[in-house]
């Protein structure tokens, strides 16, 4: 079978966080750009912005709304992914139409959102660059939204730092789930998947250790048990609500 340079790439995946401060070129970011967003899209809705930040002092201030996370502030560009229906909003205006606003328009620009972030990442990748996507950008979704300008109808989805890797803080490949447990034949397995989930534990515990890191065996389940036993981010589907998403 021919070699495809990119699932290579894909398979090389790691999430980097610490960048060099050499700058990614304007050619190779609107390259990037432009394939990404030929992305599917639902129904050619193409809901969905990319908002490009380089200033530094907007840098800082998302990381500090993204938990202090150092590296938002630090990589030299930053790209926050959008769900937007501002734009659809104005283009059923020019028809004389309302524009339906409910928990499909939601996932749909949601989806969109992503589907053209992660083409981003595979497309950086491929040339050499790093990427870690930030979810945290969803902590406080209206300040986020006020630092970018944006408008009503729009949220920030996901933010994504790029840059060039520092080659002697590249990590080592975290273990996945295995392939059993997450992709099925024809109907979804529903047998107990107890013990491949402890397997995974200990695959992932060794992986830590390597790294110096004490882990007891639920180092998959047992974290994931505590981040699920809370809510997570309970204001969110009110504040979305507040900034123009139905999602009812």
């Amino acid at each position: 079978m021919k070699a495809s340079p990119t699932l290579t790439v894909q398979n090389q995946h790691v999430t980097i966080r610490s960048f060099t401060q050499e700058d990614i070129s304007e050619e190779m970011l609107t390259q990037i750009l432009e394939a990404a967003r030929r992305s599917p899209t639902s129904s050619n809705l193409q809901a969905y912005s990319v908002i490009v930040v380089k200033n530094p002092d907007v840098k800082r201030e998302l990381a500090a709304l993204a938990g202090n996370q150092k590296h938002v502030g630090t990589c030299p560009v930053f790209l926050a992914f959008c769900a937007d229906l501002h734009r659809l909003k104005t283009v059923c205006e020019l028809h004389d139409k309302e524009m339906t606003n409910n928990l499909e328009t939601f996932i749909i620009s949601t989806i969109d959102a992503s589907l053209v972030g992660m083409s981003v990442q595979t497309g950086a990748e491929s040339m050499g660059l790093g990427a870690v996507m930030i979810g945290a950008m969803r902590n406080h979704p209206r300040e986020v939204a006020e630092l970018l300008g944006l408008p009503k109808h729009v949220y920030v989805s996901f933010g994504m730092c790029l840059g060039w890797p520092e080659k002697d803080n590249i990590p080592p490949q975290k273990p996945r789930l295995p392939a059993e447990l997450v992709i099925h034949e024809e109907k979804y397995d529903v047998s107990n998947p107890q013990s491949r989930i402890e397997a995974h534990n200990q695959e992932l515990a060794q992986h830590y250790v390597s790294l110096g890191k004490n882990q007891d065996d639920a180092a998959w389940s047992g974290v994931i048990a505590r981040n699920l036993s809370r809510p997570l981010r309970p204001n969110l589907k009110v504040t979305l609500e507040d900034m123009g998403f139905n999602i009812i």
